[in-house]
């Protein structure tokens, strides 16, 4: 967006004015003056309260004169698409972008640890999911925000294929040069052992929810919405793998040297 020029306002707790979910007193000073949003809500909109919180912000934002809003939302997930329609009932210019699990949750997020241990250990039954590149993902943002053609559009978003876990643990393998395997484990082992990393109760739940209702084959079918959103075809697991790999993100040696 800065490339292109555009001014931007990053909502965040640091930023500043500061925008914080948590504490709507925020919200004022952070939507003062902005023209479009694009809604992340952390750490997911299956959460409880979400709507809630959803209905707030979006009732706020067209009192403040925003013009047009844009929804990152997930795919098979009831409660995110109840806030789907939360704003779509709202006289605004809307957009929709709805998209399956992100290749960066192996190389980012909170399954590189794994990826480095050489084991996905995860409660998912190896199903197929169309695993999401999130600079597709960005780009499409960008788009909704500020390109004409996208009011009213829900852009479902998937990558090129269809993969398993096992299908992705081979793709990181064959880029990280080393045998990664995805290992399936009990439900409750896995909540344990994010409870325990630290990270929070909502996380907690929300990973879980994930992996008992929605990585049950809901998912797996493609979608169109980065073709029709961006006229190209959306990035594959496998090049991301290289690209990530290329960078060192899965190299063993550079972490047990202290860079982790």
């Amino acid at each position: 967006m800065r490339r292109r020029g555009r001014k931007i306002r990053i909502g965040s707790r640091s930023a500043t004015p500061a925008f914080d979910w948590k504490d709507r007193s925020t919200w004022n000073a952070a939507l003062e003056g902005v023209a479009a949003a694009y809604i992340i809500y952390a750490p997911g909109l299956a959460v409880p309260g979400a709507p809630e919180t959803i209905r707030a912000f979006v009732t706020q934002a067209a009192e403040q004169g925003i013009a047009r809003l844009v929804l990152l939302s997930g795919r098979g997930e009831e409660e995110a698409q109840a806030c789907e329609r939360i704003v779509q009932e709202v006289d605004l210019a809307w957009s929709i972008v709805r998209a399956s699990w992100f290749n960066q949750n192996f190389s980012e997020s909170e399954f590189l640890r794994m990826v480095l241990e050489g084991a996905i250990t995860l409660p998912a039954a190896d199903v197929p999911e169309p695993f999401v590149d999130a600079q597709d993902i960005a780009d499409v943002a960008i788009a909704t925000l500020t390109e004409k053609g996208h009011d009213h559009e829900i852009y479902e978003f998937t990558g090129t294929r269809l993969l398993t876990f096992t299908d992705a643990a081979r793709q990181i393998s064959e880029a990280a040069g080393r045998n990664i395997r995805f290992v399936r484990i009990p439900q409750e082992a896995f909540a344990q052992a994010v409870a325990r990393s630290g990270v929070s109760g909502e996380l907690v739940w929300l990973l879980s929810y994930l992996f008992e209702a929605v990585l049950d084959g809901r998912n797996a079918y493609l979608g169109d919405g980065v073709q029709r959103a961006l006229g190209r075809e959306p990035t594959d697991f496998a090049d991301h793998a290289r690209r990530v790999a290329a960078l060192g993100t899965w190299d063993v040696a550079r972490y047990d040297a202290g860079a982790m």
